[in-house]
């Protein structure tokens, strides 16, 4: 028997709230698959199992707000009976069930058992007569509450509706497969004030604050951690990428758009091998002790749509191929903005790479992300006066900055790196 608990999927995670159970008692499951979903700051997070087995019990209620390491489930390892089936209990909040009391020694008037004494199992003893009084019902469950009935919605909406006592059942919502996001909230507090129009913009402002406490305080947490922490150093090499450019535009010149590669695959395929090739860049420091990883898990920083940032991880990245790099990439960023990553992919990244794409921005130096030593950021592509032999030409070029712990590398080590990501570019067909 073992305990399935609340994962860590993050530096800056400290609980998750549990909105769905995808198995239930008596169900076999196997190393890999999704047995629950929990949402965090980042959004609702697929909970994978890391075991075969058969599950015994689920430990936590839907609805309840859990610390990371806390029990979910129990699993067997199928030699015995598996426990019966059961429907996981709706908690309204959580808070530990009433404890029910020892009967009490028949007495020629026994009282009547007070009101929150109605949720306690029944005495299997026979009850007098006299104490057969109809208990008084149950109280409502409040809109909070009934927001947690399997609807998707971002934690900054499914906040302010408990705080405006907004239910969530009543709200449309605007995003893709009708997630109710936290405009969808707002556009629902608004119509029903029948304040004056002052007053309706005075919500707004909460309303902006709290957006950024449920995605970006979290994330200033992870930053302030890691530069708390990891002795950062910086450095940026300018790269050509006029060959890459148009070996591009060949390859992509007979494939339909949802095909297409795009600069960023060679981007994350070169950071791959390169951290491959070089010591100190490509793993985790937790606890003093630095842990080298035999695969490079790549991070793939993701903007979200509401605001926000995660970067979840192409598995062993330097051994695909630039198609399948491709499309991993676009698997995760449709799966990140839709709320639907796994836990393995928040939680294996051993290197993170940014690219800034078409946004105008020659270069960004960043904040590693603990545990990790390492992130590397690419800007914008862009034309520039190069010295070719004996000629100056317009080519293109990106500026790549590597931010590293010196606990893990120093900065010749850096330089290496850089000098191989650039190696590789120049030679985009053997990527």
């Amino acid at each position: 028997m073992s305990v399935f608990v609340m994962p860590s999927l993050g530096a800056d995670m400290e609980d998750g709230k549990l909105v769905e159970w995808l198995v239930k008692p008596g169900d076999a499951v196997h190393r890999g698959d999704v047995v629950a979903v929990v949402e965090t700051q980042k959004g609702a997070i697929e909970i994978e199992i890391f075991e075969d087995g058969i599950v015994q019990s689920l430990e936590a209620e839907l609805g309840a707000t859990l610390p990371v390491g806390a029990a979910l489930a129990l699993i067997g390892d199928g030699s015995g009976e598996p426990a019966p089936a059961q429907e996981p209990v709706l908690v309204q909040e959580a808070v530990p069930p009433a404890t029910p009391a020892k009967p009490e020694p028949k007495a020629p008037e026994p009282d009547v058992p007070p009101a929150t004494e109605t949720h306690a199992p029944v005495p299997q003893a026979p009850v007098p007569e006299a104490a057969a009084v109809p208990p008084p019902p149950a109280p409502p469950m409040p809109a909070p509450a009934a927001a947690r009935l399997g609807i998707a919605a971002s934690p900054a909406a499914r906040a302010l509706a408990a705080e405006k006592g907004i239910d969530l059942t009543r709200v449309t919502g605007t995003w893709p497969g009708g997630a109710i996001v936290l405009a969808d909230v707002e556009h629902a507090i608004v119509p029903a004030s029948a304040s004056p129009a002052i007053e309706a913009v005075s919500l707004t402002k909460p309303v902006r604050g709290f957006d950024i406490e449920a995605m970006r305080q979290g994330i200033a947490a992870a930053m302030t951690r890691s530069k708390r922490e990891i002795p950062h150093y910086y450095m940026t090499h300018e790269v050509d990428l006029q060959h890459a450019t148009e070996w591009l535009a060949a390859k992509n010149a007979d494939v339909g758009p949802a095909d297409r590669l795009l600069m960023g695959a060679l981007f994350v395929k070169a950071t791959a091998l390169a951290a491959k090739a070089v010591d100190g860049l490509n793993g985790t420091f937790e606890q003093g002790v630095y842990r080298p990883s035999e695969s490079v898990n790549a991070g793939v920083a993701v903007a979200l749509r509401g605001g926000g940032l995660v970067a979840p991880a192409i598995p062993a990245a330097e051994d695909k191929t630039l198609a399948e790099v491709m499309a991993g990439m676009r698997d995760l960023v449709a799966r990140a903005r839709a709320g639907r990553l796994r836990s393995s992919e928040m939680t294996s990244g051993t290197i993170t790479i940014s690219s800034l794409g078409e946004r105008g921005v020659d270069q960004m130096s960043g904040v590693i992300y603990p545990p990790q030593v390492a992130l590397v950021t690419f800007g914008t592509p862009r034309a520039v006066a190069r010295v070719v032999g004996s000629a100056v030409q317009v080519r293109q070029a990106v500026a790549v900055t590597l931010a590293a712990d010196h606990r893990t590398s120093d900065g010749r080590r850096g330089a290496r790196f850089l000098s191989e990501i650039d190696q590789l570019l120049q030679a985009p067909e053997a990527l």
